[in-house]
């Protein structure tokens, strides 16, 4: 296990490129299994989840290259089926959430797949009855193996069908558009997931010959096909990672501009940071935060205290509530943070409330932050990373604490987060990394 070990109050200069979106590399590095000709993944994130990914996929036979940094070729022409019954391959299956979406592809064009319970973060109830719900109504047939923790999915014959998705499941409209691909006639998903990174597995799909209908809306229109082939592809920026760096100007006072951000697809993550006070200015695809010595929370307009709430897209992502709590605590005023989405993402708040910040934890889904603005400095601690988003939260709060401060179990903010301490510390942070 490693640790950071930040010492606060340094503020941050100059440039910083967001990585490639870890959520969408996740779906796209899955759908090279739809073909057995060549496909190229630019703007690939060098971070755990991803490389995981990447070893998992080469394990079950796929022929992966690293042209250059950032840049992969996959080629998975000779799939071996029989290592997704193997102890190996359930082990890493299981550490991975993101190994969900191997469903999908591998029913589609093999007529079999085999995952265990994906692993990920610990932040509450993330069912799969939206994957394998969907994937049965196309005639898939699944039976679990107790012994071995495998639900195991098969079918001779995919047959498109008008789906209803329960929820709005990202990774459930991922593994199904990629299930549908080859389904006989026409699939209509409805309450699909159109989150930018849907829209560009989508486009690659089509690229490669896929016939998709309604791409950005919640209602997709497949019609089967019989193969596709191989293509060129680029990720988008991280919009995580934006937001978080949005937060972290704000929390240590920083001026930073934040390059090539893809503006049209980050949604309303801007305007919900400027509802807390921070100035965000755009110039062309970059965005400018200049140095604030303070922020003021915004009310609503009968004068109530701001509420800020996840929602399926374009609504705000539930990965950024978590900085934007973190943000709060340092700005005027109150706002109630509600992570509608997973009921364990806001247990982190207790770490906060020892380095000295305002907040009162309502229930598993809620939290008021009272703001003090300059009234109030963080005080440095010991932390401990519970997942990804509380983890770069946590890093956060230490940058703009008074004193040095450790968190430890770092490997989760690796997971999500290419290199963090070396970028930020080219920026004027001081942060160690010890093994």
């Amino acid at each position: 296990m490693s640790s950071f070990i930040i010492e606060g109050g340094h503020r941050l200069k100059g440039d910083i490129t967001p990585q490639g979106a870890k959520n969408e590399a996740l779906q796209v590095i899955c759908a090279t299994l739809l073909t057995a000709e060549e496909v190229v993944i630019e703007n690939v994130p060098d971070i755990l989840d991803v490389n995981n990914l990447i070893l998992l996929l080469k394990d079950m036979g796929v022929e992966v290259k690293n042209l250059q940094p950032g840049t992969w070729s996959f080629k998975a022409e000779h799939i071996d089926l029989t290592y997704t019954k193997t102890e190996g391959f359930i082990q890493k299956n299981a550490a991975l959430r993101g190994s969900i979406m191997l469903i999908g592809p591998l029913l589609a064009r093999f007529g079999s797949a085999a995952v265990s319970k994906p692993g990920g973060d610990k932040i509450g109830r993330r069912r799969l009855d939206t994957h394998f719900n969907g994937i049965m109504k196309l005639g898939a047939e699944m039976s679990y193996d107790g012994a071995n923790g495998l639900y195991c999915l098969s079918a001779e014959h995919l047959k498109g069908q008008f789906i209803l998705l329960d929820e709005a499941s990202v990774t459930g409209t991922a593994n199904l558009l990629m299930a549908a691909v080859f389904a006989e006639g026409e699939t209509i998903i409805y309450n699909a997931a159109c989150e930018p990174y849907v829209e560009q597995l989508s486009r690659m799909l089509v690229r490669m010959g896929a016939r998709i209908e309604g791409i950005a809306s919640n209602r997709l229109i497949v019609h089967g096909v019989t193969k596709l082939s191989g293509c060129r592809h680029r990720l988008l920026p991280d919009m995580i990672e934006v937001g978080s760096f949005i937060g972290m100007a704000a929390m240590t006072g920083s001026e930073l501009t934040i390059k090539n951000v893809s503006v049209q697809n980050l949604g309303i993550i801007p305007e919900s940071f400027r509802r807390l006070g921070i100035t965000i200015e755009q110039n062309n695809d970059d965005l400018f935060i200049p140095q604030q010595e303070g922020y003021t929370i915004e009310s609503f307009m009968d004068g109530s205290i701001l509420t800020v709430a996840d929602a399926p897209w374009p609504g705000l992502t539930p990965d950024l509530l978590s900085v934007m709590l973190v943000v709060a605590t340092k700005a005027n005023g109150c706002v109630l943070i509600h992570q509608k989405m997973f009921e364990s993402r806001l247990f982190f708040v207790d770490k906060l409330i020892d380095m000295g910040a305002q907040i009162i934890l309502c229930d598993p889904h809620r939290a008021t932050v009272i703001g003090l603005g300059d009234r109030f400095k963080l005080r440095a601690t010991v932390m401990t990373s519970p997942d990804i988003r509380a983890g770069i939260s946590l890093l956060i709060a230490a940058m703009s604490a008074d004193g040095t401060s450790t968190i430890h179990n770092i490997d989760q903010i690796d997971r999500g987060y290419q290199d963090i301490d070396i970028r930020l510390n080219r920026l004027g942070a001081n942060i160690k990394r010890i093994k």
